[in-house]
């Protein structure tokens, strides 16, 4: 059944996906896209300088006597990112990937995933801040009137009620249900089994959540991050002559990130993410073409890079499977 809405999904994602870039004018698109040309491969090269402070953002949460060295916990997170942004997997299968491969690196269960989990915790916390300064820019920048005004502030309002949710359902056992959604995720492999239990999977998120130093530099890393992100939002309209200020970037990064985030079913946000480019894009007075051009180039990036992630993991399991066998 799980695989029957994921379908559904993808085809929806790549019907709304082919109507918008039919609709246009494929041509025009890829002449956008053409005129980018090898700062297409800048905006993938420079992807690589928040994928390295993510990787920092969780190695602030690993205790010293857990420390592995930095170049794996950056390939692991690089091959977690590849899987959620390549295949289905509702955005989060890449967490089980990223868990297993401490686990094999010779980080203990329990506190592999709860690493992971706190994590993926602190990640909701800042792009949903992220989210909000979007807002403050969309508004501060291009709000005509009260009716402006008060969408941004109903937005910022659910973003802000759904952090706080959030962060009170963490204290009700919220991390053992995720554990039983990745294992639901990982079709029959036993991930709360890797990671020690459910409640012991609880009570390791909440121990690493009590340790505020390493929270707090966690959450100050994946912020600038998220505020990095806008440098590929940036680089990719310079690249095809078309230059916009670092907030209208921010803008479109921040808010275009929520889109996708919040269109997770959807493999890929297919479809989705260009739907939002091709509004912000107008907001700021993107042309259409030029808008999906963009959200076309971001996909490059992550075939780019998420290929080869994708390649490194199934080498990884490979050689284990080979040790294995001997």
């Amino acid at each position: 059944m799980a695989r029957a809405w994921t379908l559904l999904f993808l085809l929806l994602g790549f019907g709304l996906m082919a109507g918008l870039i039919a609709f246009e004018d494929a041509g025009a698109i890829g002449a956008a896209i053409a005129s980018a040309g090898w700062g297409i491969a800048v905006v993938t090269l420079f992807h690589l300088v928040p994928l390295v402070i993510d990787a920092l953002g969780i190695r602030s949460l690993i205790r010293p006597e857990h420390r592995i060295p930095f170049w794996r916990v950056a390939g692991l997170y690089w091959i977690g990112e590849s899987i959620n942004t390549l295949l289905p997997v509702a955005q989060i299968g890449g967490e089980f990937v990223r868990t297993r491969l401490m686990v094999m690196s010779g980080i203990p269960g329990v506190a592999a995933g709860a690493y992971v989990v706190a994590n993926l915790t602190v990640g909701v916390f800042t792009q949903g801040l992220f989210a909000i300064i979007g807002l403050i820019i969309l508004v501060s920048q291009y709000g005509e009137g009260n009716d402006a005004t008060s969408r941004a502030a109903i937005g910022a309002g659910i973003i802000l009620g759904g952090v706080s949710l959030f962060y009170l359902a963490q204290r009700n056992g919220l991390f053992g249900f995720i554990g039983r959604f990745f294992q639901t995720l990982a079709r029959g492999k036993d991930w709360l089994t890797l990671v020690g239990g459910a409640a012991e999977l609880d009570g390791a998120v909440l121990a690493v959540y009590k340790r505020r130093g390493a929270i707090f530099r966690t959450m100050g890393w994946q912020f600038a991050s998220w505020v990095l992100g806008t440098g590929e939002v940036w680089l990719a309209l310079h690249f095809m002559g078309h230059d916009v200020s670092l907030l209208d970037a921010m803008m479109i990064e921040a808010l275009g990130q929520a889109v996708r985030s919040a269109a997770f079913l959807v493999p890929g946000s297919l479809g989705v993410q260009e739907g939002g480019y091709v509004l912000l894009g107008a907001v700021i007075g993107l042309p259409t073409g030029v808008s999906l051009a963009l959200s076309l180039i971001k996909r490059v990036r992550e075939i780019g890079l998420g290929v080869p992630g994708l390649i490194a993991w199934q080498v990884i399991e490979g050689r284990r499977w080979l040790i294995l066998r001997r």
